[in-house]
């Protein structure tokens, strides 16, 4: 019966991977679109990571224009692609995303241990369709803009760096999540600055997201995805310890760090070394031999009397007198 129907958590929402086969998506096309906020998920109740709701999902199935708007949404291109869609040349896009015009979404390291950087299809569409960027698309790059890229200027990791941040932070249910999250773009050195508490320094690393997997950990595509994460920018690494800080201090509030107990931080008394108990020997096994003292003197004179012995118990007695009344 309709009544006695039990409505269980799990067919209110699915995992990731089934909201991404009910979309249509790729994983990597699901992932990018939660990273935008084009997807909302919800922490799962029991600890098995984020899930969809079904309401989620209905929502994105009865949009105009569905799959295609979605599929289109997430849509990344690289350098090429999108100097081709934006009809300029690789070296100008190029000089735009370094600039910080242009942000990347994205990223990898190749075969040849080289950044390939992504970008949105939908924003350079955008940026070109701007009447007020004629001039850059089309005409000399502005002499201070030239000033800045002689002297090394790249935008593309910081501007990547925000736009995670912004993800992390959508994604973060509490205040110690949202400390993990600025966290997360800051060297250990200066946390350990920040935090000088081990426990809960100890604490916040467990809220502490990873970098993006780029290969096997400790690889060198690892490494390279690990130095893109971490601030590298003076007013960069200024903002983010002023951030934390401040939340740091929300979520001691919230809840403080755990700490070990009184009784595991009490000393243990020494303990005493055990003193071997006399053990019973076994029958049969000959007596234990006395410690040996110095040789007996010897002297001319006899030796002294035995002292009389004492009285045989009752016994002897009794057994005496029937040998006696037996030879008799």
């Amino acid at each position: 019966m309709a009544g006695n129907t039990i409505t269980k958590p799990s067919d209110l929402s699915c995992t990731p991977s089934r909201a991404a086969r009910e979309l249509g998506l790729k994983r990597g096309e699901f992932d990018l679109a939660v990273h935008l906020g084009r997807i909302r998920t919800a922490p799962d109740e029991g600890g098995g990571g984020r899930r969809v709701s079904r309401a989620e999902i209905d929502r994105l199935r009865t949009a105009d224009g569905f799959p295609e708007t979605l599929l289109e949404s997430v849509k990344t291109v690289g350098t090429t692609d999108g100097a081709a869609l934006m009809e300029v040349t690789s070296a100008r896009f190029t000089r735009f995303a370094r600039l910080g015009l242009v942000v990347p979404v994205r990223f990898y390291v190749n075969r040849y241990r080289a950044v390939v950087w992504l970008y949105l299809a939908e924003e350079l569409r955008q940026f070109a369709a701007d009447k007020n960027h004629t001039s850059l698309l089309n005409g000399r790059t502005p002499e201070g803009l030239r000033d800045q890229l002689q002297a090394g200027l790249d935008l593309r990791p910081r501007n990547w760096r925000g736009r995670h941040l912004g993800f992390l932070l959508r994604q973060a249910d509490g205040p110690w999540e949202r400390a993990g999250a600025l966290a997360a773009l800051l060297d250990p050195v200066q946390i350990a600055e920040i935090v000088q508490d081990p426990y809960e320094r100890a604490h916040l690393n467990r809220f502490r997201p990873d970098p993006p997997a780029h290969g096997a950990p400790g690889s060198p595509a690892a490494h390279i995805a690990e130095r893109i994460m971490t601030a590298e920018d003076p007013d960069e690494i200024s903002w983010l310890r002023a951030d934390l800080t401040q939340v740091l201090d929300e979520a001691r509030r919230h809840r403080p760090a755990p700490r070990p107990t009184a009784e595991l931080t009490a000393p243990r008394p020494t303990a005493q070394p055990a003193v071997p108990r006399p053990t019973a020997e076994p029958a049969g096994s000959p007596p234990t031999a006395e410690p040996v003292g110095p040789p007996p003197i010897l002297t001319e004179h006899p030796p002294e009397p035995a002292p009389e012995s004492a009285p045989e118990p009752e016994r002897s007695r009794g057994m005496m007198g029937w040998l006696r009344r037996r030879n008799a």
